[in-house]
């Protein structure tokens, strides 16, 4: 960027006076004239005229004043990191990064990551003193992160105030919240675990929506009796994180935690037995009632129509609009209108245990200042990315990206509204708002604001590692299940288990 010309000052204006026999009383006119220099620095230069009723006297007084600002030089350089690898994702990630350095002068570094290997690539160039400026990552890291001293919460919390903490989802906020008050790192987008079911069957046989433990349940004998089909359709392989993240969900909804705010393992509760009962219950009696189950199973039986009820990710919404050609939903109804199962099915993020709730198990990434970063330009970049380059992020893939910021000050719902009207699909494009209603989006982001994980609000990021790669719950399920052990005898040896994987963390 070209230096800016210094502007030249106007020529004094010259003051008239008229004279007076009573005593001067000076009258001080301040005009201010502000000289660009250059991008970091205004100039500001104050003429004081000082007008004496003397006659034909005038006194002229120059005072220049530098005002430094902390703004950011043009042509500087950061680097970004991202998750999102995939060619098509990463062109457009590129666009709006072109767009900020356009708008600011700042050139920015796009470096593809794969999510399986960022930590220990963090890791390594934490210790070359080479992180990236900023890092955009899934909530699994955030704590690990903080604690080794990747993120800078300062600035990160900065960010959020500038933006304004209410526009964003308080949920995608709390689990990324330190002691003393402030966010490891900035929502970004994020996607929570659903219930959908038929809502033609239920208004057809008078069912109340399933947003209760209770709810479900009826909900799944009275469909799997009067039309045949399996009632509810979740996860039990024991070896699958989809019957980990579908039982997680059920136990979030009855306030059942893996570990206290002081670290303290807290599965042998009346919260998580009550749970842990209720899900093999409901999978024995109303459900696959086998022990393969996962993400695949149940989407085909839903599709088909022979499931009045599926646990799934958003990533199912394309789908169910008929964008995707190879799972393209096929029940009777469906072969007219491939859309139909789209505009017949109700949609529950966060539903209520006996005990607790309403709770929905969230996945949220998140956009990370790192600690050597340049910090004036990240902000920027991550300010930018939350607001003009918002709706060009999530329209990388919407059906996964729902906004953690749901709009600004001035508009609160300006990023939900704009969500839903951005195409999704893979090989059709549709706005999602052309297939689902204004209240069944609306219900899918607002349900963030309850967005829940185990162990994450606790800082416990590096003992849910150990639990999603062990699968001690899915294998208590499968257990219990298969009437290998009572549910009281699984919660008593997850307990051990879980305080077995914290102690060898540990050590």
């Amino acid at each position: 960027m070209k230096r800016l010309a210094l502007v030249a000052l106007a020529s004094l204006l010259v003051l008239s006076v008229i004279a007076a026999c009573a005593t001067p009383t000076p009258q001080v006119i301040k005009e201010t004239v502000v000289v660009t220099k250059e991008v970091e620095k205004v100039v500001t230069k104050e003429v004081e005229k000082v007008v004496t009723k003397e006659v034909e006297k005038v006194v002229t007084k120059e005072v220049e004043k530098v005002v430094t600002k902390e703004v950011v030089k043009p042509g500087e350089t950061i680097t970004f990191w991202s998750t999102e690898n995939q060619p098509a994702r990463a062109e457009k990630t590129q666009m709006i990064i072109d767009k900020f350095t356009e708008k600011t002068g700042i050139n920015v570094e796009l470096v593809l990551v794969d999510e399986n290997a960022i930590d220990s690539l963090m890791a390594a160039n934490q210790a070359a003193g080479t992180m990236p400026d900023v890092v955009f990552f899934p909530l699994d890291f955030a704590a690990a992160w903080y604690a080794q001293g990747v993120l800078d919460a300062n600035a990160a919390t900065a960010v959020v105030n500038a933006l304004d903490a209410q526009t964003f989802s308080q949920g995608a906020l709390n689990m990324v919240k330190t002691e003393d008050g402030k966010f490891m790192a900035v929502p970004s987008d994020g996607w929570g675990q659903l219930l959908i079911y038929r809502q033609d069957w239920f208004d057809e046989l008078g069912l109340d929506a399933p947003t209760t433990f209770e709810k479900i349940m009826n909900a799944a004998k009275v469909i799997q009796e009067k039309k045949g089909v399996t009632g509810i359709m979740a996860g039990t392989d024991p070896g699958q994180v989809f019957t980990q993240q579908s039982f997680e969900h059920f136990a979030l909804a009855n306030g059942a935690q893996v570990v206290d705010a002081n670290g303290n393992i807290t599965v042998d509760t009346p919260e998580m037995l009550e749970a842990l009962k209720f899900y093999t219950d409901l999978m024995k009696e109303y459900g696959p009632n086998d022990t393969a189950t996962y993400w695949l199973q149940s989407r085909a039986a839903y599709f088909a129509g022979e499931a009045g009820m599926v646990v799934w990710s958003p990533f199912i919404l394309d789908e169910m609009a008929g964008l995707r050609d190879s799972v393209l939903p096929n029940c009777p109804e469906c072969k007219e209108d491939p859309a139909y199962l789209a505009k017949n099915s109700g949609v529950v993020p966060a539903f209520s245990g006996p005990a607790d709730g309403p709770a929905q198990y969230g996945q949220v990434s998140y956009m990370g200042i790192t600690t050597n970063a340049k910090t004036e330009a990240a902000q920027e970049f991550v300010k930018f990315w939350l607001n003009e380059g918002y709706l060009d992020w999530l329209g990388v893939a919407p059906e996964g990206k729902f906004p953690m910021r749901r709009g600004t000050p001035e508009d609160p719902e300006k990023f939900i509204k704009g969500w839903g009207k951005l195409e999704a699909g893979v090989d059709r494009k549709a706005p999602l708002n052309q297939f689902y209603s204004e209240e069944v989006l609306n219900t899918i982001v607002q349900g963030a604001n309850n967005f829940d994980r185990w162990g994450f609000p606790y800082g416990q990021g590096e003992l849910m590692g150990a639990i999603y790669s062990e699968l001690p719950f899915p294998q208590a399920i499968a257990d219990v299940i298969e009437g290998n052990m009572t549910a009281e005898e699984a919660i008593k040896e997850l307990q051990a288990t879980i305080e077995d994987i914290k102690a060898g963390l540990e050590k």
